[in-house]
């Protein structure tokens, strides 16, 4: 495919499809040579997925909002087509980790926790208090029609921490997806950045820097906590920071343009 480098960035065309292929269930016919060292570089094409999932997800929920559906429906069904284009992936993560920080007493008991398949009660408290976040601030973006661009900014921004933190934290385990792909380029980061800061300025202007405030200050205190508690970062850690950030660019985005 297409690429574009020079003496600074590594950026390719490629890592798109190679972000969709590691974050979605999108099928995708992709080249896999090489995989493992573009799958570091490709992480700052992680806000773009977000940015597709949550176009996906507002069209759907818009179009039967149109038809006439109740605001109910169409926000189920926006989850729904967010939860189906991911398996799931970031969910599964905020309820592992939910399980294992709050249920393990040290680093290993954490980790066998957070490797279980099976959910707990701090993962399902965890993942029924987000998704009915996520479900009341989509709903009353629906209610007065601003659903697309803070749908799409939401998912941008909240895949900027997952990027941070493979960047700058350590792998708590020396297996598993984290792991194997290993830490992106500091570029990456950048360049996720400016994704997901551009995002954010489409969908609501300048008062977007609440947007930034919110997601960052909390990124950084829940990666601060996990990194005392595990010593570094997992999968799983990855899939929850992008859970907790969907909920806060989401509650704040929606905050600012109910006010305004």
């Amino acid at each position: 495919m297409n690429k574009i480098e020079n003496s600074i960035f590594d950026l390719r065309l490629s890592d798109i499809f190679l972000a969709l292929t590691l974050l979605t269930r999108i099928p995708i016919n992709f080249d896999h040579d090489n995989i493992e060292d573009r799958a570091r570089k490709a992480s700052w094409a992680y806000p773009l997925v977000g940015a597709i999932i949550g176009a996906a997800a507002s069209l759907i929920a818009n179009i039967l909002y149109a038809i006439g559906f109740p605001v109910t429906i169409c926000i189920i069904m926006a989850l729904i087509t967010m939860i189906s284009l991911t398996g799931g992936l970031h969910e599964d993560g905020l309820s592992d980790s939910a399980d294992g920080l709050w249920g393990g007493k040290d680093k290993d008991s954490i980790l066998k926790i957070m490797k279980d398949s099976r959910i707990g009660a701090y993962g399902a408290i965890a993942l029924i208090l987000v998704i009915l976040g996520r479900y009341t601030t989509m709903s009353d973006l629906l209610k007065i029609n601003q659903l697309f661009l803070p749908l799409v900014a939401a998912g941008a921004i909240s895949r900027v921490p997952m990027v941070g933190a493979m960047v700058y934290m350590r792998p708590a385990r020396t297996e598993g997806l984290s792991y194997s792909v290993g830490a992106p380029p500091s570029f990456s980061f950048i360049i996720a950045l400016i994704i997901g800061v551009l995002s954010c300025i489409l969908a609501v202007g300048l008062l977007s820097i609440f947007v930034f405030i919110g997601v960052g200050l909390s990124s950084i205190i829940i990666f601060y906590i996990i990194n005392k508690k595990i010593n570094g970062q997992t999968g799983d850690v990855l899939g929850a920071s992008q859970q907790f950030a969907e909920l806060i660019a989401l509650s704040i985005i929606s905050g600012v343009l109910m006010i305004n």
